[in-house]
């Protein structure tokens, strides 16, 4: 977990966010797969994730696929048990760097499942999702890291993001992103030292 421990913003370059909240550089894929956050929820929660389809393949749109519910579930064999799943991020950012947005920060996406922080429940409710293509056995790439810190700066200065969390921190014992080979301090780093452990 990183914990936000300055106010003050360095000067960045920025990406640019509508008053929808949509990211102006992000590659829009609208997902279905989202619900209006409780009213006068406060957002102060960033949950990185990681997914690949099938895993550790990164050579298809297979995520993006089933962020819109469009997955093939008879391309794979373990695409079976995603049948009928419904379920989104806000953000993918793949091996290459390129970022898609699938829902508006200003709604909840169906990142984090059953999920506590801190002892409030229903993470979904006050976070913000990205999910990286990636898996656990295998390191992210330079290009990632280079996004995720920038998308992290820019959402830093829309919201009242506190906290920097995996997937694993949240949902215990049922999920492991970003795993073991997400570097959280060369991230910490690359957010010019906002957050610290």
């Amino acid at each position: 977990m990183l914990k936000r421990t300055n106010s003050t913003l360095a000067s960045v370059a920025n990406l640019d966010f509508d008053a929808q909240g949509w990211c102006k550089q992000a590659q829009i894929l609208i997902s279905p797969n989202f619900t209006e956050r409780p009213a006068d929820t406060q957002v102060d929660l960033l949950v990185i994730h990681n997914m690949s389809l099938p895993e550790a393949d990164f050579s298809s749109d297979y995520i993006l696929d089933l962020f819109q519910n469009q997955l093939d579930c008879d391309a794979h064999p373990s695409f079976a048990d995603l049948r009928g799943l419904e379920v989104s991020s806000h953000f993918v950012i793949r091996r290459d760097g390129q970022l898609f947005q699938f829902v508006s920060c200003l709604a909840r996406a169906w990142h984090a499942g059953l999920s506590s922080f801190q002892g409030r429940e229903k993470c979904n409710d006050y976070s913000i999702g990205i999910e990286l293509e990636g898996c656990d056995t295998c390191p992210f790439t330079d290009a990632q890291y280079a996004s995720l810190s920038l998308l992290t700066m820019s959402l830093l200065q829309h919201f009242p993001i506190h906290y920097i969390v995996g997937h694993n921190e949240i949902a215990p014992g049922r999920k492991t992103d970003p795993g073991p080979f997400f570097e959280w301090s060369r991230f910490q780093q690359s957010i010019s030292n906002q957050f610290a452990f």
